[in-house]
């Protein structure tokens, strides 16, 4: 075999191995700009996204929200939101960070989400939520109901002397009856829930034990502003209260005794 034969056949496997390589660079950028026009050409959706991170428990707030326009794959769930009040209120069962979309698997309605999911009830700095019972004639004939306002009427008979005496005015009322309830349905709500601080609740709870009170329904031109229930300086904080007996009670109300 001559020597310039047998450098092309020695050459064959390295053109053919090269031909190879070319061929598969020009498929991978064949394949890189299918796939970049699948992805241009894939369907957007304008959704709701966070405008800062949200924390379970607490109603999300319109200033929260925005509208962005997302590339949505055809296989994906429908699980977004597209408008703002489908979202505004709602629950978030996990944290949503900022920019992230909202989907429908990570937020629920008030009334949907349960125990420890549920929302944070809306008690202001220093204040905590009592519980007090409630019926047709001591509770308004059932007219009392969430975020009105309320005040409270306390009976003490003691050696022979009935007295009566409203004791506190504007207490929130921030649930009617049992959680998830809403406003206590059709039937007559056997409880209330209200906004009041730690010392408000000692007196409250000395009186359901050793007198009677009874509620009227405060006008709604008597609201309080969202927001206007600011710590009281008698009873800043829980730890404030200091307990109540009969001897304060007597003190803090000689008409009633």
């Amino acid at each position: 075999m001559s020597p310039l034969l047998s450098a092309i056949t020695f050459r064959r496997p390295f053109t053919i191995l090269g031909i190879l390589l070319a061929l598969l660079v020009i498929a991978a950028f064949v394949l890189v700009a299918l796939n970049a026009g699948a992805a241009s050409n894939s369907p957007s959706l304008s959704v709701i996204v966070t405008t800062k991170d949200l924390q379970p428990r607490i109603p999300i707030d319109a200033d929260a929200l925005t509208i962005k326009s997302i590339p949505v794959p055809g296989t994906y769930p429908k699980v977004y939101f597209t408008r703002r009040e489908d979202v505004q209120g709602m629950i978030p069962l996990v944290p949503i960070v900022a920019g992230q979309a909202v989907t429908s698997n990570e937020v629920v309605k008030p009334s949907q989400a349960l125990g420890g999911q549920s929302e944070y009830l809306p008690i202001p700095t220093g204040y905590v939520a009592l519980t007090i019972p409630t019926s047709e004639q001591q509770g308004v004939a059932d007219y009392i109901q969430k975020d009105d306002y309320m005040a409270v009427i306390a009976t003490v008979s003691t050696a022979g002397k009935v007295a009566s005496k409203t004791i506190f005015t504007n207490l929130h009322v921030i649930r009617v009856g049992m959680q998830g309830n809403g406003s206590g349905g059709t039937a007559t709500a056997s409880s209330l829930t209200v906004v009041v601080t730690e010392c408000q609740a000692e007196v409250i709870t000395w009186f359901l034990t050793y007198a009677s009170l009874k509620y009227a329904l405060e006008s709604f031109h008597d609201y309080l502003q969202p927001g206007a229930q600011t710590p009281d300086p008698g009873c800043p904080t829980v730890a404030a209260a200091k307990g109540v007996t009969l001897q304060v009670m007597q003190a803090a109300y000689p008409s009633l005794f």
